[in-house]
């Protein structure tokens, strides 16, 4: 076994990398923040009918009066509002990801964070290690399958 450092990494698939994780982690966030805003709109709507019926006032006169119209919308939508949001902050982290990705490459192909690998000859057979730092030979002999 060979222990060296990483002297080239692709930016292109780093920033492809950084692109998807971010995209995903974006999604989930967002996923979660569209059903809040979802919810969050409805309770504001039955806040105002329940405060607009137990003072008895006018609609317009209450402190989201003239925004009702678009609480109902997004509350009522709400198969639209949540993977729509999904998607907006799932792309806004791919964004973010696409950038993060290429400057951790750029960073380790000039060296500020190296990567040590370890490379594996073939041939060359590999030792475990015992809880005791004694080396232990790796077995030969196979167990058969099920099967088999």
């Amino acid at each position: 076994m060979v222990n060296d450092y990483l002297v080239r990494l692709s930016i292109r698939s780093a920033m492809f990398a950084g692109a998807i994780t971010g995209f995903v982690f974006g999604l989930f966030i967002g996923t979660i923040l569209g059903a809040l805003v979802s919810w969050l709109a409805g309770a504001l709507v039955d806040w105002q009918n329940q405060l607009g019926f137990s003072l008895g006032i006018a609609q317009q006169l209450l402190p989201l009066g003239s925004q009702v119209g678009s609480l109902e919308t997004v509350s009522d939508r709400w198969f639209l509002v949540i993977p729509g949001v999904g998607l907006l902050i799932g792309l806004l982290g791919a964004f973010i990801g696409l950038l993060a990705g290429g400057l951790w490459a750029a960073l380790v192909n000039i060296g500020v964070l190296p990567i040590q690998v370890s490379v594996l000859r073939r041939g060359d057979v590999p030792l475990r290690r015992a809880t005791d730092r004694r080396q232990v030979r790796t077995r030969t002999r196979r167990k058969k399958a099920v099967g088999e």
